[in-house]
């Protein structure tokens, strides 16, 4: 205590020196103690000001020594009190003159402080959150002190290049709100501040826009009259109104000043202070109201708000919550529902007002419709546990925007001025909650009964606020409602949907069939997009269409046929194929077959069985004209299926292919070239393991032989008909009226002796000996090299049989090429012999001897060498 009270004596000394009032020293020890307070904090303050510190670290400094001080300095009482301390008119002048002494410094320090960098104005809004928090402040000393430092800053302003004062939106809120203070003096002296902020945002402002502009005038950007004449006209307009206050600061202040503002207001409707917070309200409702559009920190608002209902669902202030919702939704349509949207599924009972909030205002009902249908087209995906907590999702992999978009339906939809924006989006909102369908019960799995019920109720609402309640009680009759949460399947869905809507002959049809022929002509974005579109588009047509089809239609379906998604492919072939009549009878029919056909080389299994009784479908019902010209390119495509990997595939496209030789009858000598073509896996396959192949290959080859006029058919009714037999009686049949064939058959042949089916190598070494002794005259020398090198690599193979099937074919290229390598002449003499003198070929193998015999083949067998045979070569000749 002694301590102190030195230290008290020592300052009071100094101050003797340049006071008159030392005898009423004790009396006024308060005052001399924050008066010499004031000057040391002042004098570090300004030492701070002249050092290199960071700028950040020397203002936060600065700001802690200065509210130090303010809690001192506007802490002492009030004047009228220190007034009565003195004895006489001398002592209340000394008394009074050191009072004010204290504030002026304060002043001083601040006018300093802003004059040397004007960032510092903000220590002025620290200077309203501070006598906010106690009462016992002086506060109309603080609103003087701020209004004479903002009155030097107006004036000073003119002599920046630029203005940096980040801090005006947040002090303009905060001198706003005391503009109806209760006390009249302090509402005075923050009207009066509030002007001089305008000012200088009026200054700021000018000076942005002469940086931005160059082109522009002197006049028109920073003539000071002007701006003084504005200033002017301010003052007197907005004495304590609050419409007039919201006008001039949204008018005045840079969108991020205005946002600012909006934003510390906001923050007061929850104050303890129950009269600012209700001022701060109606500012607030205001200001967006005429400048709602200039707000630049929208989700940031939309984020706040979200948060304050859910924790205080009851408040009293929701309501204007509630109403900046709506205002904003005015200004921003499409950023303020995307932000609704990403909060989570399902929505909670603050998220359900906000929705009610946005669909307040109808004047942006085509906007907020428009958007959330954008997000509808929008592909859902499953989320992971962890990011599930309350929020946020957003367009990417983790996207659940769309199922948040269909709840929203049933919040916007039955909304009365929304329902002429509906009609006109019908279309698009029933495709989209199709897709959706099509998303929940594929791609969410485990989830999808939860999500689909979101869809499920947007396509009710959807129906019911589109005047097709009929079609709503068809599909609940159906139990169609009841399926969605047992996640039925998606094309089931979406086919009775199609169909109910189809059966009510419902109003939209036209416009409905327009948009989903848009959608498949443009080309959706997904191919699961396609698989909805497809479904929904055939069951119209097939409601509407039943006689007849407009050709623009027909394009769709050939261009779904290859569609790169094999569902797709399915769809529009099994669509094709139940309307075959229809299609047969288009003028274009064969522009449609041949994707068909292109169809058969797919990789997808399903895909070629589809495609081939597509085909089926169409030809039976085709005219016999037509399919006459496009009968040889249908019967080359069945070809190669025919020893396909897939057995069903191969028994479909031997059987389709002997009932297009038994259609075209008429025009056989068109196709005798391709029967011949097909002969090598007919006559292989006939000793496939599969009864229903070989019964194929059986039917197919009696119907060739008939056609080719081969009387050998009754080789083929046999129960036991012997291969070679046939084989034998084909050669012979080659060599009188298709000789010319055999080289490409022995080439067609040659492949299956890879073939690591025993059957196939069995069957292709003995027609390919039979090819070769019929054909010997036709061959080359290179070509008998090559046949004798593969027919030397099958004799290595691990079947007996196999291998003595193939040394007897290779004796017989041996001996043609010992033939083929006598002179020329010979060799064209015998060609020419050949081609007039025939000698039918008889049986060579014996098959049924080899087989019989292969029992008895030692372990130890070795095949034949080449040299070998010689001997048996030169016996023949000699024979």
């Amino acid at each position: 205590m002694a301590q102190d009270t030195s230290n008290t004596m020592t300052r009071l000394q100094t101050l003797q020196t340049t006071v008159k009032w030392y005898h009423v020293e004790f009396k006024a020890e308060i005052l001399l103690d924050t008066y010499s307070t004031m000057l040391c904090d002042q004098s570090i303050i300004l030492a701070m000001n002249s050092s290199f510190v960071d700028p950040l670290l020397q203002f936060e400094s600065q700001l802690r020594i200065t509210e130090l001080s303010f809690k001192k300095a506007f802490s002492l009482p009030t004047l009228n009190t220190v007034k009565s301390i003195g004895k006489n008119p001398e002592e209340i002048r000394d008394l009074q003159s050191l009072y004010e002494n204290i504030f002026n410094v304060y002043e001083d320090t601040l006018i300093i402080l802003v004059s040397k960098d004007f960032y510092k104005i903000q220590i002025l809004k620290e200077m309203v959150t501070w006598m906010s928090e106690n009462n016992e402040y002086l506060q109309e000393r603080v609103m003087m002190v701020i209004t004479k430092v903002l009155i030097f800053a107006s004036k000073r302003v003119k002599k920046y290049p630029s203005i940096d004062a980040p801090c005006l939106g947040l002090l303009a809120a905060e001198l706003s709100l005391l503009c109806s203070h209760e006390d009249p003096l302090i509402t005075q002296q923050a009207i009066t501040g509030m002007n001089y902020v305008l000012k200088i945002a009026m200054y700021q402002k000018s000076k942005l826009v002469k940086r931005k502009s160059s082109m522009a005038s002197d006049r028109e950007t920073s003539n000071p009259k002007e701006i003084t004449s504005d200033f002017e006209l301010l003052s007197k307009t907005m004495q304590g109104d609050r419409n007039k206050i919201a006008q001039s600061v949204g008018q005045t202040l840079l969108p991020h000043l205005l946002s600012d503002f909006v934003w510390t207001l906001l923050r007061k409707l929850f104050s303890s202070n129950k009269e600012s917070a209700l001022e701060a309200a109606f500012l607030l409702n205001l200001t967006l109201e005429y400048h709602a559009q200039k707000i630049t920190t929208v989700s940031k608002i939309v984020d706040n708000i979200y948060e304050q209902l859910y924790g205080n669902f009851s408040h009293p202030m929701n309501v204007v919550l509630l109403r900046v919702i709506s205002l904003l939704t005015r200004a921003f349509p499409k950023k303020v529902i995307f932000q609704l949207m990403e909060f989570p599924v399902p929505a909670d009972n603050a998220l359900l007002l906000m929705w009610q909030a946005a669909s307040a205002d109808s004047s942006v009902a085509p906007q907020v419709l428009k958007t959330i249908l954008s997000i509808l087209k929008g592909k859902p995906v499953e989320m992971e546990e962890t990011l599930i907590e309350r929020r946020r999702f957003s367009l990417d992999a983790t996207n659940m925007m769309p199922v948040a978009a269909s709840q929203a339906l049933c919040t916007f939809l039955p909304v009365k001025s929304y329902k002429k924006v509906v009609a006109k989006l019908f279309p698009e909102f029933l495709m989209a909650l199709m897709l959706q369908l099509f998303y929940c019960s594929q791609l969410l799995k485990d989830t999808a009964q939860n999500r689909s019920i979101y869809v499920r109720d947007g396509l009710k609402v959807l129906l019911n606020s589109s005047g097709l309640k009929e079609v709503d009680d068809a599909l609940e009759k159906k139990n169609f409602w009841d399926q969605f949460s047992q996640v039925m399947d998606h094309q089931y869905g979406i086919h009775l949907i199609a169909k109910t809507l189809s059966e009510c002959n419902f109003p939209q049809f036209p416009e409905t069939l327009h948009y989903v022929y848009k959608v498949a002509v443009e080309g959706p974005r997904r191919s699961e997009d396609s698989i909805v579109t497809i479904i929904f588009f055939a069951e119209l047509l097939n409601n509407f269409f039943k006689e007849s089809l407009p050709k623009e239609f027909l394009v769709l379906f050939r261009n779904w046929i290859n569609d790169p998604n094999p569902s797709v492919g399915k769809m529009s072939l099994q669509k094709i194929a139940s309307m075959a009549p229809v299609f047969s009878e288009l003028e274009n029919v064969c522009n449609l077959l041949l994707p068909v056909l292109d169809a058969f080389l797919s990789k997808e299994y399903t895909v070629v069985i589809r495609a081939m009784l597509t085909l089926r479908n169409i030809l039976t019902k085709l005219d016999k004209t037509i399919y006459s010209t496009v009968c040889t390119r249908i019967a080359s495509s069945y070809c190669p299926l025919m020893d396909h990997v897939n057995s069903d595939i191969q028994c479909m496209a031997i059987r389709h292919f002997g009932e297009l030789l038994l259609d075209m009858s008429h025009y056989k000598r068109m196709l005798n070239h391709v029967i011949i073509g097909s002969l090598v896996p007919l006559l292989l396959f006939l000793e496939s393991n599969e009864t229903r192949i070989v019964n194929a290959c059986r039917y197919t080859l009696t119907i060739c032989f008939s056609q080719l006029k081969w009387s050998i058919s009754h080789l083929l009714k046999e129960e036991n008909y012997c291969f070679e037999s046939v084989v034998l009686s084909i050669c012979n049949n080659l060599l009188s009226s298709y000789e010319s064939y055999i080289t490409d058959l022995i080439s067609g042949t040659l492949g299956f002796l890879w073939s690591s089916r025993t059957f196939l190598k069995k069957g292709a070494t003995i027609l390919v000996g039979y090819l070769g002794k019929s054909g010997a005259h036709l061959l080359l020398k290179e070509e008998i090299d090559v046949m004798i090198e593969v027919i030397e690599r099958v004799a290595r193979d691990e079947d007996p049989v196999v291998k003595l099937l193939a040394e007897k074919t290779r004796k017989i290229f041996r001996e043609i090429a010992y033939r083929i390598a006598s002179s020329t002449i010979k060799q064209t003499f015998r060609r020419w012999a050949m081609m007039f003198h025939t000698k039918k070929l008889k049986l060579i193998y014996d098959l049924a001897n080899i087989t019989s015999l292969e029992e008895s083949i030692p372990e130890d067998f070795t095949e034949v060498k080449p040299e070998d045979n010689l001997g048996n070569v030169a016996e023949e000749k000699a024979e």
